[in-house]
C-alpha cells in the first residue's frame, strides 16, 4: 500500500489546512484508544501534542474529524481552528515519521508551504485565526495493525510551530 506524505500530515496538521489523510484509519472493529489527557488535542479526534505546547507558534482551538475514527472507504470531514502567532514564512518544515507496526514508512522533511500550496492556501500563512474545513476520501482497503504517525513542524528560523502524534490499531474483520 502506498503511503501519501500529504496524506498522512492532512490528520495530525488541520489547523495547518494540510489535507489528504492516508491509510492511518481502521475498519469498524478497530478498539479505539484512549487519549484522554494534558495532551490531548481539543476535539473529536485522535490527536495528542507531542509536548507541552504552550510555547508553539499555533495554539489549536479545536480539531474535529467525521467520522471519528475514520473509516475505509468513506469520505472524512475535518474541521479545525487555531491561532498562529506569527506569520508562517516559506522554509517552514514539517518532519514527518510513520511506523506500521515496526516498521518504519516514512521518515522525510517537506516544505510545510508546499503541502499548504497542496490544499488551496497561499504561503505565507497569516497572522491570526485559522479555520479549515475540508473533505478528504479514505481508501476502502486498510491492513490490520498499528499505526504512528508524528509531525513535527518548526519556523524557517527553527521555533517550534507545533508536534503532533496520533496512533491508531487497525484489527482484522471477522
Amino acid at each position: 500500500m502506498r503511503f501519501s506524505s500529504t496524506a498522512l500530515i492532512a490528520l495530525l496538521l488541520s489547523p495547518l489546512a494540510l489535507a489528504a489523510p492516508p491509510s492511518l484509519f481502521r475498519d469498524t472493529s478497530q478498539i479505539p484508544l484512549d487519549t484522554d489527557g494534558d495532551l490531548k488535542v481539543p476535539g473529536d479526534n485522535p490527536l495528542m501534542y507531542c509536548a507541552d505546547p504552550s510555547e508553539n507558534l499555533l495554539q489549536i482551538e479545536r480539531v474535529d474529524l467525521s467520522p471519528n475514527p475514520p473509516l475505509p472507504g468513506q469520505p472524512l470531514v475535518i474541521k479545525a481552528s487555531g491561532i498562529t502567532a506569527k506569520e508562517i514564512k516559506k522554509g517552514a518544515t514539517v518532519q514527518l515519521q510513520v511506523t506500521y507496526g515496526f516498521l518504519q514508512l516514512i521518515n522525510q522533511e517537506m516544505d510545510l508551504c508546499d503541502q499548504t500550496e497542496k490544499v488551496g492556501l497561499d504561503c505565507p500563512l497569516e497572522k491570526g485565526k485559522m479555520v479549515l474545513k475540508k473533505s478528504v476520501d479514505i481508501p476502502p482497503q486498510v491492513p490490520p495493525g498499528k499505526y504512528i504517525v508524528r509531525a513535527d513542524v518548526s519556523s524557517a528560523e527553527g521555533e517550534p510551530i507545533t508536534c503532533l502524534t496520533a496512533t491508531v490499531v487497525f484489527e482484522i474483520k471477522v
